[in-house]
């Protein structure tokens, strides 16, 4: 077959199918054009400005209000303390950056830089009503981790004038991380908040999940590519 007949029946091979296919087309599922056409807010929304107000903004902390005047975002350079539920608590460490409220003017997310005793930190959060759900940290020496929070109940006190009590215990289900010498690790944890399977990568660079018991131990671990090398 010359170079020209095999490149067309190669052509015709692959066009076959998608010819094939587009005869018989499968319509993903979308809303309707009428349901669509019920959403549409504005056909022109705005999307630019012909010129910035000022060029330079300088400020030591900046509120985003709603239209009843509640603070619904901050940009500072000292974050203020969280509110939960109507009440501010302390923090843990001064932080710069922004924070999101919602509707009733609870933190409920935000991001920025904290100065913690051994460095700063690059920090990211969402939160759940009374503590965080969702976290990034990038750690002064350098390791990265990224947290998933199961919910904890929501549990009002009297003494709190029957306000959401904060930092409720509930384990962290799921933890990405990479430590400062490399190392890489995935762990889902049980409801004790004890990680019982973990997958990373060794110091030799082969593959491994391991199991762990309710006290942290390993009690197996699958490494298929280092278990080979050493049966070689």
């Amino acid at each position: 077959m010359s170079t020209t007949s095999a490149c067309a029946a190669s052509m015709l091979l692959f066009a076959l199918p998608f010819m094939a296919a587009s005869q018989n087309p499968v319509e993903p599922k979308r809303p309707s054009l009428e349901a669509l056409q019920r959403s549409i807010s504005d056909r022109s929304p705005q999307l630019r400005v012909d010129s910035a107000d000022h060029e330079r903004i300088t400020a030591k902390r900046i509120d985003i209000v709603g239209d009843d005047g509640t603070i619904r975002m901050t940009l500072s350079a000292n974050t203020p303390p969280p509110i939960i539920d109507g009440i501010q608590y302390k923090r843990a460490f001064d932080v710069a950056g922004m924070i999101l409220y919602d509707a009733k003017g609870s933190e409920r997310g935000g991001f920025g830089v904290a100065d913690t005793p051994s460095g700063t930190a690059a920090v990211l959060a969402l939160d759940h009503p009374a503590m965080d759900a969702v976290g990034w940290r990038v750690s002064p020496d350098g390791s990265v981790m990224f947290a998933i929070n199961q919910a904890p109940a929501l549990i009002r006190d009297p003494g709190l004038d029957d306000r959401l009590v904060p930092g409720v215990e509930a384990p962290t289900r799921i933890k990405l991380s990479v430590a400062a010498d490399g190392t890489p690790a995935v762990a889902l944890s049980d409801a004790d908040d004890q990680p019982r399977v973990r997958m990373t990568v060794t110091e030799e660079g082969y593959g491994a999940i391991e199991f762990l018991d309710a006290a942290g131990k390993v009690i197996h671990v699958l490494a298929p590519e280092r278990d080979m090398k050493n049966q070689g």
